[in-house]
């Protein structure tokens, strides 16, 4: 999956600093060195494999012999223990000064602990027409400010398994945005999730060889399914329902809400799962046919169709013995939304060296930018390092994965992907996060595992129930 766990010596550099320093308050009364050190925080998002930890090692190495003011450390920690790690930190008072990689559900489940960057900007004169303003605003927080500079974007798109459409007869996906899908008779259909679902269930194959539209298809024994989305079927509700357009759990009076699409989209969802087979429930997915709770379904060979981001490629498909490609998004009712993820660095409030801190940042965001987003495998967001991305980071995966054919994909649909971002951002922050997350993390297992789950009944329990939560926010 894509934050595997390894540990490496940062992990314990970093816990050694959380233990050594709860009596100092401050990492640097046990150092006597002359320059000011700036710690690094990695784990909220990706950056703990081996290969990006090592890029990672590379980029503090520079920055450090690059001038004699700042020493930059690295503190890695597993993903699955980023956050209460961090937590503890800032709760010593022993913060890090830097976190990221992070998007903006890292970023939103710290609410309140971020530097408004916009001071500094303005102090340094530092210049920002090599971003797209759209994306600086994507950083914008009512009443918090600058919360951060873009670094790196991961567009979503479809990826599908070319042999198993192969095995059915089955015509590929559109090769561009704008065009119709031609299905087996020829007939021009659109691209939209009315197509996706009669593509899938024909793509949903059980141990008789007959597919979901088949009379004697037997759900209680598929080998081979038609779609799925990297949220799995239990996981974030808010981005699997985002494939049929943006929205958000809480309105701007902070009231909860379940946007009309979203209903439509779980109720979709369900029938999928529950009705037309084509989308794996809770027990097929954590089966050893898809990986055996393992997120990455597509890289078992039993999938169709697969709703993805540009994090996934190359280690997502490294084991795939299969052919694949990428294809647009579809439609629903007319409009593409690209569910779109976007990692930054933050600077912590708590920071004794603001400007160094800053003089970091902008570092790791210019000179270490090429490096750090080819490892991460996101595209820069700086404009200028975007050409030539691609035959970049196609060289990288095919020295790394050199049986498959890197040159020869749609990769063009990665970058059209961005000119359909879901604004609102479904991994925008929700009032206590945690606590609302956690509670449609158990609606969504319920759906996922209960073939008489009432949609529309349950949604209102949980609106009911997460205002509940946001009353208690402060």
């Amino acid at each position: 999956m894509r934050h595997k766990i390894r540990m490496t010596r940062f992990v314990v550099l970093s816990l050694l600093l959380v233990l050594t320093s709860f009596g100092t308050g401050s990492v640097q009364d046990v150092s006597a060195r002359d320059r000011v050190q700036i710690r690094w925080f990695v784990g909220l998002g990706t950056g703990t494999e081996a290969e990006q930890i090592a890029a990672q090692e590379a980029v503090v190495s520079d920055f450090n012999a690059s001038q004699d003011e700042i020493e930059l450390i690295l503190e890695v920690i597993p993903f699955d223990q980023a956050y209460d790690v961090l937590a503890t930190q800032i709760a010593a008072d022993n913060a890090p000064d830097i976190v990221g990689p992070m998007g903006i559900q890292g970023r939103a489940d710290f609410p309140g602990v971020w530097m408004d960057l916009d001071p500094l900007i303005q102090e340094t004169n530092y210049d920002l027409s090599d971003f797209d303003p759209a994306l600086l605003d994507f950083y914008y927080l009512e009443g918090e400010g600058q919360l951060g500079i873009p670094f790196a974007v991961f567009p979503s798109f479809i990826l599908y398994n070319k042999d198993l459409f192969d095995e059915g007869d089955i015509p590929y996906l559109p090769s561009n945005y704008n065009e119709p899908y031609i299905d087996w008779e020829g007939n021009e259909r659109p691209w939209d999730m009315s197509t996706l679902r009669e593509v899938a269930m024909v793509l949903t194959v059980d141990a008789n060889g007959n597919d979901a539209t088949m009379a004697a298809f037997d759900p209680d024994n598929i080998l081979q399914f038609g779609f799925g989305n990297w949220a799995g079927p239990h996981n974030d509700l808010r981005a699997r329902d985002t494939i049929f357009g943006a929205g958000s759990l809480v309105d701007g009076e902070g009231n909860a809400v379940i946007p009309p699409h979203w209903v439509e989209a779980e109720q979709w969802f369900h029938q999928a799962m529950w009705e037309d087979f084509f989308y794996p429930n809770l027990i097929y997915s954590q089966s050893e046919l898809l990986g055996a709770g393992d997120t990455n379904w597509f890289g078992t060979g039993n999938l169709g169709m697969w709703h993805t981001h540009m994090w996934y490629m190359g280690w997502g498909t490294a084991n795939l013995d299969a052919d694949w490609e990428i294809a647009p998004m579809p439609s629903h009712n007319g409009v593409v939304t690209a569910n779109l993820h976007a990692d930054t660095f933050g600077i912590m409030k708590s920071t004794d060296n603001p400007e160094a801190a800053f003089t970091v940042l902008t570092y790791l965001l210019g000179e270490g930018a090429n490096d750090l987003t080819q490892v991460y495998g996101g595209m820069p967001a700086r404009i200028s390092l975007q050409d030539g991305y691609f035959e970049r980071f196609i060289e990288v995966q095919q020295a790394a994965y050199p049986d498959v054919e890197w040159a020869e994909k749609n990769w063009h649909l990665v970058t059209e992907g961005l000119s359909y971002p879901d604004v609102p951002n479904h991994q925008e922050g929700l009032p206590r996060s945690a606590e609302s997350r956690a509670r449609y993390a158990r609606y969504a297992e319920e759906f996922a595992s209960d073939p008489d789950f009432d949609v529309e009944a349950e949604l209102e329990k949980l609106r009911l129930d997460l205002q509940a939560i946001y009353d208690t926010a402060d």
